[in-house]
């Protein structure tokens, strides 16, 4: 395997970050997707925790 330097890769890889499309959409979607069930569970739960 041939060793590429930090430097080259990191250019590599923000070149190749523009040629992705949809990509950073679909990546926003899915974090407001995962938060928003997060707090739909903490919500729901919240209502079963009982004060004995």
């Amino acid at each position: 395997m041939e060793h590429t330097p930090a430097a080259a890769w990191l250019t590599e890889a923000a070149n190749a970050a523009d040629k992705q499309g949809p990509g950073n959409l679909l990546r926003v979607v899915l974090i407001v997707m995962i938060v928003g069930v997060g707090l739909t569970a903490w919500f729901l739960l919240r209502g079963y925790k009982r004060d004995d």
